[in-house]
């Protein structure tokens, strides 16, 4: 055994002897014959790892190669069997994987996908030449000052989209409910009434009158209003939010059609306008609208 094999023997086992169990605390001697051996156990292996860091072709990234190495000896002697190899040995390929790892993740231009495309890994903490001579890094160079400014204009459309939506569907339902009620009206007036039976004067009771129940709906009417309702929508996505294509017309040579879509228009903007008021979901779009009223 050398001196150095023998020297970072006697580091290690002062460093496993002064590790107290997990639970128990440290005290302040224990910490400092660690902190010392740990140095003693790193100044020993210096030349191993400055021939490691060159032969992974790490000497870019030096400093972050050494913290890998550190990394690598800790974890060494927190696993380190003395029975079943020297530390020597044992730490070597600790060091190995972690400069390894440290390779891929900050060379990837090593990589054959990334030599296809000959791609070059640089550092972000590189200083480079801005336009007024003076130096810049990188990462303020690749900085998008028009970022911030995107993503919140885009937050702001997808939410504004979403309320939209939640206003067309309101107002597709609310619609349908009126509808609905209208049906069943007409359904109720045209079903026959029932007819009154006089109760004679000496009877103390009249037979029960059995009267009708309530009257099916017509389908067609049903599907009338569906496609009335999927018109209405579409008027009030294409038209008023333009969140789809507009109405095709079709060859409307009188213009009735655009007058139609514009009056459905008309008292769709008033109906949602009233069902924001008396939405909670909405109460931001109407005190909008009331703030446009005051101002005009």
């Amino acid at each position: 055994m050398s001196k150095i094999t023998a020297a970072l023997e006697a580091s290690v086992a002062t460093v496993r002897d002064n590790t107290p169990p997990e639970g128990t605390a440290q005290t302040r001697r224990q910490r400092a014959c660690v902190d010392h051996a740990f140095a003693r156990i790193l100044k020993l292996i210096a030349p191993r790892i400055r021939h490691f860091i060159r032969q992974y072709g790490l000497a870019g990234h030096w400093d972050d190669a050494e913290q890998c190495c550190a990394i690598a000896v800790h974890r060494a002697i927190q696993s380190y069997e003395p029975e079943k190899a020297q530390f020597t040995t044992f730490v070597n390929w600790q060091i190995r994987g972690e400069l390894q790892s440290l390779r891929f993740r900050v060379m990837t231009d090593q990589r054959p996908s990334a030599r296809k495309v000959e791609a070059t890994t640089v550092s972000l903490d590189a200083i480079t030449g801005g336009e007024d001579g003076e130096g810049l890094s990188i990462l303020s160079a690749i900085a998008d000052e028009d970022a911030l400014g995107r993503t919140e204009a885009g937050a702001s459309d997808y939410l504004a989209k979403a309320a939209m939506n939640a206003l067309t569907e309101s107002y597709v339902e609310h619609l349908r409910n009126s509808g609905l009620e209208r049906i069943r009206r007409r359904a109720h007036n045209s079903q026959p009434k029932p007819l009154k039976v006089k109760r004679p004067d000496n009877a103390s009771a009249a037979p029960p009158v059995r009267r009708p129940g309530r009257a099916p709906l017509d389908p067609a009417e049903l599907t009338e209003l569906e496609q009335r309702l999927e018109h209405n929508r579409q008027v009030v996505e294409g038209r008023l939010f333009e969140t789809a294509p507009p109405l095709d017309l079709g060859e409307d040579e009188t213009g009735l059609a655009r007058e139609r879509v514009r009056q459905v228009a008309k008292r769709a903007a008033k109906t949602m306008s009233d069902l924001a008021v008396m939405d909670p979901r909405f109460s931001l779009m109407a005190e909008y609208r009331q703030a446009m009223l005051a101002a005009h």
